[in-house]
């Protein structure tokens, strides 16, 4: 039996790791995982991909954990490569509402008017799968989003 094609949505700059399975565009199962991105991803991709025939992913590529951004980009980069899952990007933005989010210590990203910037004491947005894909916008470019302070 032929596995269904889909795309998947990865929202893993912070915890819990959100992934999306997306057909004609419209969000058919979410899965929610705690822990460590290094330990996660793995796991959650090698199910998906038991279920699936996945076409494309498209990540939240930053602002967050720049370890997180790291590590999901290097994974699905390969899996573009080794399997031609075709990878795009989206702004970390997109899936909290433009809400802050958090970034080291007592600092959030925040966005406004196009340009991300650091600011203390917020309280961060919380992160959810779109109910459709056409929600978001998302790039071919999906090249990590660091945002480094100014030393």
């Amino acid at each position: 039996m032929q596995k269904p094609s889909v795309d998947l949505v990865a929202i893993t700059i912070s915890s819990p790791s959100l992934f999306g399975i997306y057909q004609n565009n419209k969000l058919i199962e979410k899965i929610e995982k705690e822990g460590k991105t290094s330990d996660v991803l793995p796991i959650v991709f090698d199910e998906i991909l038991k279920k699936y025939n996945i076409k494309r992913v498209i990540y939240a590529k930053g602002p967050g954990s720049y370890m997180a951004i790291k590590l999901s980009y290097i994974f699905f980069k390969t899996m573009e490569i080794a399997k031609g899952i075709k990878l795009l990007g989206a702004d970390g933005f997109e899936f909290n509402k433009n809400h802050p989010i958090k970034a080291v210590g007592r600092s959030y990203f925040v966005k406004r008017d196009g340009i991300i910037t650091l600011k203390k004491d917020l309280k961060a947005g919380d992160f959810s799968l779109p109910e459709n894909l056409d929600e978001i916008e998302s790039s071919e470019d999906s090249s990590p989003l660091y945002i480094l302070n100014p030393v």
